[in-house]
């Protein structure tokens, strides 16, 4: 794949067709392993489309704020020259940022995405092309936000492993997802690497079963003692030739979580807060009613390894055992959140044995 712009030493910018023709130049590297990770490895289909949503996401921008994408090459510019186009970069940072938001009403989240996606494509230009279109990419700020961890407790877990009445209550369709779904709770995999197990990654030493896996995502190997009850899941389903669980869509999966979700905490309202320019901003299941989101509805695949990950650290497991579970790095933030909210989990239990104190009867003394 050969670039097909010329840029002589008096060129001191590119047109918005040029902008484009880069941006997809990128994409097409990261889609043919042309640009790769920092460690050599391609760059996985969904990153990908990450950039493909930018490119889509900046037509339709600039058709409808007819703003013209330009890029300056600051090795050939005047002072003055610098001067303007950084006040462009500002004005175009102002109006793009505005259209999600204001326009398309996104969240933060969803905006720091598309802005960190066009600063790595910037620093492509620039280190990969040889391109000298600056550094004024890197004054495109982007708020962070903290996305809410939702996670079974330990009596919600038990409730879906050992409850027979449930099991009754079940239609086989959600049998299966409450199979699958607490296999992950157990195992406190990825969903990718769940649907990926098959009958060789289960191992039996010295009469203990161990499911071994090397992760999709991070190329991580992780080793995990199963219990009896997940042991059981397997067996029920060792009629399957290709896979060693039900292979679902994740769509699906997450659809039919939901229902399953009815059964075990549909009661339970958590208000929905998701911010906008560093703002929260309640968001409502039903906004004419004002109704509020349950617990339920947040039940996810994620929900599967959040949980595991967190009840194996509240029940005491040490975290750097966890992180060989779950196939963190040690400075992963990502797990220090599921380290803080294990310690939530066990400060209300000490709290909870600590009131009861307050009921017991003190100690009579004696009389001689």
């Amino acid at each position: 794949m050969t670039l097909k712009i010329k840029i002589s030493k008096r060129t001191k910018t590119l047109s918005h067709q040029d902008f484009f023709y880069l941006l997809d130049f990128f994409i097409t590297a990261n889609s043919k392993g042309m640009r790769t990770q920092k460690n050599g490895k391609r760059i996985k289909h969904e990153t990908n489309y990450k950039y493909i949503n930018l490119k889509r996401l900046l037509s339709v921008f600039c058709k409808e704020k007819q703003f013209e994408m330009k890029l300056y090459l600051v090795n050939n510019l005047t002072r003055a020259e610098n001067n303007n186009a950084k006040k462009y970069w500002v004005e175009f940072y102002k109006k793009f940022t505005s259209f999600l938001y204001d326009d398309k009403k996104y969240i933060d989240n969803y905006v720091s995405i598309n802005i960190k996606s066009l600063r790595v494509f910037f620093n492509y230009l620039q280190i990969d092309l040889n391109i000298p279109v600056g550094n004024f990419h890197k004054q495109f700020y982007v708020f962070t936000e903290q996305i809410q961890i939702v996670v079974l407790r330990p009596e919600q877990l038990n409730y879906l492993i050992y409850d027979e009445d449930l099991n009754a209550r079940l239609d086989p369709s959600l049998l299966i997802i409450k199979d699958l779904f607490v296999f992950g709770c157990t195992v406190a995999l990825r969903f990718s690497d769940l649907m990926s197990l098959k009958s060789h990654n289960v191992e039996c030493v010295n009469g203990n079963y161990y499911l071994k896996v090397k992760s999709n995502k991070t190329g991580v190997y992780t080793s995990v003692k199963l219990p009896n009850y997940a042991i059981d899941i397997i067996d029920k389903y060792k009629h399957l030739k290709k896979s060693l669980l039900p292979v679902l869509s994740n769509s699906y999966f997450n659809l039919k979580l939901k229902e399953l979700g009815k059964y075990i905490c549909n009661s339970e309202v958590m208000p929905k807060l998701r911010e906008r320019r560093g703002r929260p901003e309640v968001i409502y299941k039903n906004n004419r009613e004002k109704t509020h989101y349950t617990m339920a509805d947040y039940i996810t695949t994620h929900t599967m390894r959040r949980t595991g990950i967190t009840t194996l650290l509240s029940m005491g497991v040490p975290e750097h055992m966890v992180r060989k579970v779950s196939g963190h790095a040690p400075n992963s933030k990502e797990f220090f959140r599921y380290v803080e909210l294990s310690q939530k989990y066990l400060d209300e239990a000490t709290d909870q044995a600590f009131s009861k104190l307050l009921n017991v009867k003190p100690l009579q003394k004696e009389t001689f």
